[in-house]
């Protein structure tokens, strides 16, 4: 069963045969206990607070039956691991001289009642492990409360919160009738109003930041803990 906040995405999902509902990964309408293993693949990312990321944790928790588990992927502040550029970098001459036309989650090397166990506890706790994650510094600068950067796409970063551009690649078949129509030239102001860019917050994760949220819960048990093309992940049992 899926779910997403996008009802686009779960029309998509519909249109395909597959189980799909929308609803927010922060209060997720499924019994507590029911799932053998619940899958958050770049979603925790978007959320801008600690706290947020934390109870999107404690709501995967919650859906578990005691021993199941969890994988989690978020996107990681190193592009650039143990001398290795991930697949987000690598691509980027493949983009040079074109827009970016695609979702920057899509770049991931990927195949194509609430837990209160420690909720309090667990809150405080992790604020002062992300607090630490971020003392010991990943080349992140601060940022000022009234603005955030955008980031640069195919490059690395250079602040844990930040905005990804969006190209969104327009259907002109779709437009007025359905006429089909040729592409306008690229650059031009037509091209660029068929094209929208849009800016989506995302929080890029410090090495050892996820899973120091995981270990402030102590209804979760960290199995292992990973670096998998510019992402940071780990895998969760449910005690």
């Amino acid at each position: 069963i899926g779910c997403d906040r996008s009802k686009n995405l779960v029309d998509i999902c519909g249109e395909k045969g597959f189980q799909a509902f929308v609803c927010d990964a922060l209060a997720v309408p499924i019994r507590s206990g029911s799932c053998d293993a619940c899958i958050s693949v770049a979603v925790i990312h978007h959320f801008a607070t600690a706290e947020r990321r934390l109870a999107t944790i404690r709501e995967l928790a919650r859906l578990l039956r005691p021993g199941g588990t969890a994988l989690i992927y978020v996107w990681a502040m190193e592009q650039e691991y143990r001398k290795q550029k991930s697949k987000y970098l690598k691509e980027k001459n493949d983009s040079e001289g074109k827009k970016e036309e695609i979702n920057p989650d899509a770049a991931w090397g990927l195949p194509s009642d609430r837990v209160r166990d420690g909720s309090s506890q667990g809150s405080a706790s992790s604020d002062r492990l992300l607090h630490d994650s971020k003392a010991e510094g990943c080349g992140a600068k601060p940022v000022a409360a009234s603005a955030l950067p955008v980031h640069t796409n195919r490059t690395s970063f250079h602040s844990q919160d930040l905005l990804v551009p969006w190209h969104l690649k327009s259907d002109p078949t779709k437009k007025r009738g359905g006429a089909a129509k040729l592409s306008p030239p690229a650059g031009s102001e037509e091209c660029r109003e068929l094209s929208p860019i849009f800016h989506r917050y995302y929080h890029v994760f410090c090495e050892g930041e996820l899973e120091a949220a995981c270990r402030a819960l102590d209804c979760v048990r960290v199995q292992k803990s990973y670096y998998d093309q510019g992402n940071w992940c780990v895998v969760l049992e449910k005690l």
